[in-house]
């Protein structure tokens, strides 16, 4: 399992000019902090449930690639899709903490660039801990975030989110189970 893992992390390992991102100069430090920002905010948005404020912070259409967690294929929608899937999977007594670091920022051009940052996520959901539901109310993921920014008269936005896995553990039944 751990060489699983192991093998996983390395297939997505960016190019290492990546890992470094763009030098921060006079010129691109706003646009930088302004991307974190951005990134931590959808975080703080979505353990907050506050939906209107996530979607705010994505073009309105957004390609997105979960296909480590979920399997399928990335995909192109409308960002309140994406929203109201979040919204549908952690409502009522789910809860979430999501936590990002080592953000890295590319700039791909003056109005593009790419963040790649550490994440870690949990749920938490009471019914979890009955026996019939497994006995364990935490489920939770580590891994990497690609954010794909664009700049818009309204500032920068998100136009595309990739999050691989590198590693999970705990309760199917609350990784699975939309909150009631």
């Amino acid at each position: 399992m751990k060489l699983a893992l192991f093998a996983l992390a390395l297939t997505a390992t960016p190019a290492l000019a990546d890992l470094a991102g763009s030098p921060i100069t006079a010129e691109t430090l706003v646009d930088q902090a302004e991307m974190v920002r951005i990134a931590d905010s959808i975080d703080a948005a979505v353990d907050a449930k506050d939906w209107t404020l996530a979607r705010s912070l994505f073009t309105d259409e957004i390609t997105v690639d979960f296909t480590s967690l979920i399997g399928g294929d990335p995909a192109t929608i409308p960002a309140d899709v994406l929203i109201a899937g979040w919204s549908a999977n952690l409502s009522g007594e789910k809860e979430s903490f999501h936590l990002r670091g080592n953000h890295r920022i590319t700039f791909d051009s003056t109005d593009e660039a790419t963040m790649l940052s550490h994440g870690y996520a949990w749920n938490r959901m009471p019914s979890g801990a009955l026996d019939e539901n497994g006995g364990n109310d935490l489920w939770e993921v580590w891994g990497t975030y690609v954010h794909d920014f664009t700049r818009t008269e309204d500032g920068w936005r998100v136009e595309g989110m990739t999050f691989t896995a590198t590693a999970e553990r705990g309760s199917d039944y609350v990784r699975n189970t939309p909150g009631s």
